[in-house]
């Protein structure tokens, strides 16, 4: 793994497109964990999560991102143990057609990433901070963190966390059913930590 010094510690290099603009249309699966993995969520009985009162703010807060992101359009979510996975679409009207919904399910895949270089994201050219994916996750985590402090729950989150461009529409199917199969394949699962 390529590591670099900042400030005298060593980093990873983000794992991020650096070619993309996370401000623009498309879908984007997330995973955002806990720190240190903590169980901070809740537990998985019989396949089924179990939330705790932060696992339950947790989903509510997801539920609420386009109460405060109105450009954002939620698919699949699933609230694990000590990490969240969903799919973020970014679907801006000014940015041309948007993502086309019928009966819950995508049926046009135009902006979805294209694998190729686009010329529309030669570089850093990037649109506004308030409106990209970065801020979306940032303004979740905040809400929830929130929750903890108000309720006096001892909560942190990890710093970073984990964003893939949806490509095309298998990988958005195969995306949206590991979701869905999440907790019923806890145990095999890679954030998977044994708490108890």
């Amino acid at each position: 793994m390529d590591t670099q010094r900042f400030n005298g510690k060593y980093r990873i290099p983000s794992a991020r497109w650096a070619a993309w603009d996370y401000g623009s249309n498309a879908a984007y699966f997330i995973t955002i964990c806990t720190d240190q993995r903590t169980h901070d969520f809740g537990n998985i009985q019989n396949g089924v999560v179990q939330y705790s009162p932060l696992g339950q703010a947790a989903a509510d807060c997801w539920i609420a991102i386009p109460q405060h992101f109105p450009f954002v359009v939620l698919d699949g979510f699933v609230i694990m143990p000590n990490h969240v996975h969903g799919i973020i679409i970014i679907d801006k009207p000014e940015n041309g057609a948007g993502v086309q919904m019928q009966n819950d399910a995508i049926v046009q895949t135009q902006n979805f990433a294209s694998l190729s270089h686009h010329p529309q994201y030669p570089g850093n050219k990037f649109g506004p901070q308030s409106q990209n994916l970065a801020s979306i996750v940032r303004g979740y985590k905040i809400g929830v963190t929130k929750f903890a402090r108000q309720n006096n729950i001892p909560f942190t989150w990890q710093a970073r966390y984990h964003d893939h461009v949806i490509r095309n529409d298998a990988e958005y199917v195969r995306i949206a059913q590991y979701i869905e199969q999440n907790p019923q394949k806890w145990a095999e699962d890679k954030f998977y930590t044994n708490m108890g």
